[in-house]
């Protein structure tokens, strides 16, 4: 696995990162794209699905979001959800990431990657899940003229009546963008799919919203609800997102 450990230096400190390149070799350069892992964090989940990803020709930049909490043991989803206080203490994780410290660490994270050597090109991709996919649509919104596509897989959140809610902020929004929500979905319900196609539309976005017949977390291999051919399904589009939004 041609996974690079990077340390990238943030206003609040040093934020933990890998960069996967195409297990197949070369030197690239090739576009970049930046990963927002889910709820549970960095383990070797996110670190597969990172080369899945790279091993697509491009290179993939995958921080730890929670890297102000401090070191952390790999987390296993089905130990936190069976565990008595589990989801709650997964939730104060979530919870400690603000719309200022997304924004904050994207302009930290779009630096490192235009810095590198392996990297193409001044604009680039992003993917996330759960948590991430919020991220990934914070990142777009936030840096306009920095992403050509950004996409969010059983995102949660996405268009909440809080005021850091993401599709507050799509207005000037350049990139592609793609959603897939999860059926009986609690941090996406119907709701928020109509408001956030709404704010799309009304902000003149090239997007487009889905439902999977799967459950939230439907992406991630290490989830207990995977599902391996909504998987397949979202491995598919990301890489058509990615593919048409690179394409010369």
């Amino acid at each position: 696995m041609p996974r690079i450990e990077l340390s990238i230096k943030t206003e609040d400190g040093v934020c933990p990162a890998s960069l996967f390149t195409p297990d197949a070799g070369g030197t690239g350069p090739w576009p970049g794209v930046i990963f927002f892992m889910d709820g549970f964090g960095i383990r070797p989940s996110m670190w597969q699905m990172g080369q899945r990803l790279a091993d697509g020709n491009y290179a993939v930049l995958l921080p730890d979001l929670y890297y102000r909490l401090g070191p952390y043991a790999p987390k296993i989803p089905a130990q936190v959800f069976s565990a008595p206080n589990g989801r709650e203490e997964l939730m104060k994780l979530v919870g400690s990431l603000t719309r200022e410290r997304k924004v904050s660490d994207v302009g930290a994270f779009i630096d490192c990657l235009a810095s590198r050597r392996e990297v193409k090109g001044d604009r680039f991709g992003a993917t996330g899940y759960c948590m991430g996919g919020n991220a990934s649509l914070t990142a777009a919104g936030a840096f306009p003229d920095r992403f050509a596509a950004a996409a969010s897989f059983h995102g949660g959140n996405l268009a909440s009546d809080k005021a850091d809610s993401p599709h507050l902020y799509v207005k000037g929004i350049r990139s592609r963008i793609y959603v897939a929500g999860a059926i009986d979905d609690a941090s996406f319900p119907e709701v928020q799919k109509v408001r956030l196609e709404h704010a799309f539309a009304a902000a003149g976005v090239d997007h487009l919203i889905e439902t999977y017949p799967a459950l939230h977390g439907f992406a991630v291999p290490d989830m207990p609800v995977f599902d391996p051919s909504a998987g397949e399904r979202h491995w598919n589009t990301l890489f058509k997102l990615l593919r048409e939004a690179f394409a010369p």
